[in-house]
């Protein structure tokens, strides 16, 4: 119980300090494209998701140049592996692609959430 209040604790953190990718993905996001609903810096377990699409049972995760550093990557497939015995799947994007085509971008998220 105390893990997850942490958790939600550190979502609230995070929705209020969301990076430049986060939040130009959220203006499109947001809006509910093709009647999805999207939840930004999502817990789960004890892991917060940037964003989560529950119809849809997926997670999605943009990655900066951080996540190539150090145990990074290793902490990155833990929790990847975790959320897909959870049952979530997930979808990770580079950084740099939300900066270069923000609409782009939710479009392939919408597509693939629908299918």
């Amino acid at each position: 119980m105390q893990q997850q209040l942490g958790t939600i604790r550190k979502a609230r953190q995070l929705r209020r300090k969301m990076t430049l990718p986060e939040v130009l993905l959220w203006q499109h996001l947001r809006r509910s494209p093709l009647g999805l609903k999207f939840r930004r810096q999502h817990p789960i377990g004890p892991y917060v998701l940037d964003f989560y699409c529950p119809s849809a049972k997926t997670g999605i995760e943009i990655d900066g140049i951080a996540h190539a550093m150090g145990h990074n990557p290793e902490r990155d497939l833990a929790r990847d592996v975790w959320l897909q015995a959870q049952g979530v799947s997930l979808i990770r994007l580079p950084a740099a692609q939300v900066l270069k085509n923000a609409p782009e971008t939710a479009e392939t998220i919408v597509r693939t959430c629908t299918r």
